[in-house]
């Protein structure tokens, strides 16, 4: 098996991205452009010298490059896709999708987008006739392509934001000097009204009479959350804006989905700014509860804001998360350099994610291997919803991720033996999952033979021919 990388889609980006001819580029790099050529048509690997100057020339996390950031579409989102129904009498191989998610980046997005959207508009019935069919690219599904394209990490935000909250920095707590902040700085009121008042907000701001309202049955961090959220949109409001323009959202409404994003991401950023919040972590371990404590932030806060840490020569634990309820339903996801799970359906139920509402309020860990032989130490825990109706509370619980090799990092891992700890085998959406004897099977396996017989029957419900 052979170790070369080929990386022409992402030199070629690189240099696209900073605007460079391949003589400005083979130059910074001490190479002949025919040779910067060759690279980028994958006619030549890149090697390990090539890198280091590549991280020295234009500040390239390494791994993250030779990885590609885990942000595009690879080859086992292509071969989730290609296993639908619609799609699997074509019977692509695998090297062929291999080759246009490695040769063909964006086209592969391309084709992740529309199936995305193709799925979509079946749960909704599908595109009226003469409608438009952007209709059918989710806000939801844009918004996190976006967010995974800037592996959820926004340089300029990051340094408004951790300005700011120097300014704000009391040593008492952290929603008093967002409230006076409000205050002093912009003639806003902040008041915290009865659940009655707001209707079906959690909170709301009046431009005419300058006032935030926030609902009483919102907890007390999440009522920090919202005066940071606030704030962010008033005091980055040029910002906010000019990095929505640029997004080029397809409608309004992804726009102000986006907006309210970025906003979130501030809010986080404010209450816990990168190199004070970066150094807690390592000082800590990563022991969320103590984080919350010193940041005045709930866990899924703190949980959301790990998975930020990408700053160039400054970064935490690459970790990934999601956020999912007892239903399954999947309503967070954020990726770290590496995400092991399906793109559009859900997690593998050999990952222990939902066993966390079996033991509400307790830690639960695990050590997972995907079919590529990735390990990866994961924490799952459940929370609370952040606001409170007549239904109750409810629980959510969310499941974080690292490489095993980070793992030693990390207060929860603490007792671990990791070289001989248990591996649980966990894969993909079952559809393309490659483990055959795995008896939480839910689907055949798409493009394989199943090897039924009658007179014997396997654990697994459709056993299947490999190769």
């Amino acid at each position: 098996m052979s170790n070369k990388l080929f990386l022409g889609h992402r030199l070629r980006r690189l240099r696209r991205d900073h605007e460079l001819t391949q003589t400005d580029m083979a130059s910074s790099l001490s190479i002949s452009p025919s040779y910067l050529n060759h690279l980028e048509r994958n006619q030549r690997p890149v090697t390990a010298a090539l890198l280091l100057k590549l991280a020295e020339s234009y500040d390239v996390d390494i791994r993250a490059f030779a990885a590609d950031g885990g942000h595009r579409t690879g080859p086992d989102e292509l071969r989730e896709i290609f296993s639908d129904v619609l799609l699997q009498d074509l019977g692509v191989p695998r090297y062929e999708l291999a080759e246009l998610a490695n040769n063909a980046p964006s086209v592969a997005d391309a084709i992740a987008r529309l199936y995305a959207a193709l799925k979509e508009a079946g749960r909704e019935g599908g595109v009226a006739a003469g409608g438009d069919a952007r209709a059918v690219v989710t806000p939801e599904i844009w918004v996190r392509d976006y967010i995974q394209a800037h592996r959820n990490h926004y340089p300029k935000l990051e340094e408004a934001c951790e300005t700011l909250s120097g300014a704000l920095r009391d040593p008492l707590s952290v929603a008093e000097p967002l409230r006076r902040r409000l205050r002093d700085a912009w003639g806003v009121s902040a008041q915290v009204v009865p659940q009655a008042e707001l209707g079906n907000l959690s909170q709301s701001f009046d431009q005419d009479r300058r006032q935030f309202l926030m609902s009483s049955q919102l907890k007390a961090e999440n009522r920090t959350f919202a005066l940071a959220y606030q704030l962010a949109l008033l005091e980055f409001a040029g910002l906010l804006a000019q990095m929505v323009g640029e997004a080029e959202a397809p409608d309004e409404g992804i726009a102000q989905l986006l907006h309210m994003h970025l906003a979130n991401y501030a809010a986080g950023a404010i209450m816990m700014p990168y190199g004070r919040f970066l150094a807690a972590c390592e000082t800590s371990r990563y022991a969320i509860d103590r984080l919350t404590g010193e940041f005045g932030a709930n866990v899924e806060q703190v949980a959301h804001r790990f998975t930020t840490l990408s700053r160039p020569g400054q970064r935490g634990v690459p970790f990934f998360m999601l956020r999912v309820d007892p239903a399954g339903n999947i309503s967070k996801r954020y990726a770290g350099d590496q995400f092991p799970f399906s793109r559009f359906g859900g997690t593998c139920p050999r990952w222990n994610l939902h066993a966390a509402f079996q033991a509400a309020g307790q830690v639960v860990t695990q050590l997972i291997e995907t079919p590529d032989g990735q390990k990866f130490f994961t924490v799952a825990r459940t929370i609370e919803r952040p606001i409170r109706t007549e239904l109750g509370a409810g629980l959510l619980a969310i499941g974080l991720g690292c490489p095993i090799d980070h793992a030693n990092k990390l207060h929860c891992a603490e007792g671990y033996d990791l070289d001989k700890a248990p591996v649980t085998p966990v894969g993909p959406a079952c559809a393309i999952c490659p483990r055959l004897d795995c008896g939480y099977r839910a689907t055949p396996p798409a493009g394989r033979l199943l090897a039924v017989d009658k007179d014997r029957k396997t654990i697994s419900p459709y056993p299947f021919v490999a190769g």
